[in-house]
């Protein structure tokens, strides 16, 4: 685990076409996407400048309220987060709060959100 406790992971592709990769690929699983919200969009409304960053929040309140209802310090954390963004190298990635770091955290039985991890590992590669 980073001591951070994000995980990045190196896309292809630009910003903009994975973000959509992974807003397709949550949405074909039936998770509801809560916010998308484009950074450098944002900051060019007040005239600064950024590389271009995407954060997703997601989730499925089926599987986060019994997690809140067992372990409310979770609902710090929920709905989970996605953040896809380019680098000062021109890089494209897709960063994300470690599940073993959210497990320690909350003091969970289980590492949770396994699902999703795949899912953001398959958004980081075209179909």
């Amino acid at each position: 685990m980073s001591n951070t406790g994000i995980i990045d992971l190196v896309c292809k592709g630009s910003v903009a076409e994975a973000a959509h990769r992974l807003e397709a690929l949550l949405k074909a699983k039936d998770l509801k996407i809560f916010a998308r919200i484009d950074q450098a969009a944002e900051a060019a409304t007040v005239g600064l400048t950024m590389r271009p960053m995407v954060l997703l929040i997601f989730g499925d309140p089926k599987t986060g309220t019994p997690l809140m209802n067992r372990y409310p310090s979770i609902a710090m954390d929920l709905p989970l987060k996605a953040l896809v963004w380019e680098s000062a190298d021109g890089k494209t990635w897709i960063s994300y709060n470690n599940p073993d770091f959210l497990q320690q955290r909350h003091g969970l039985e289980k590492r949770p959100f396994e699902p999703m991890e795949q899912l953001l590992y398959a958004a980081t590669q075209p179909t």
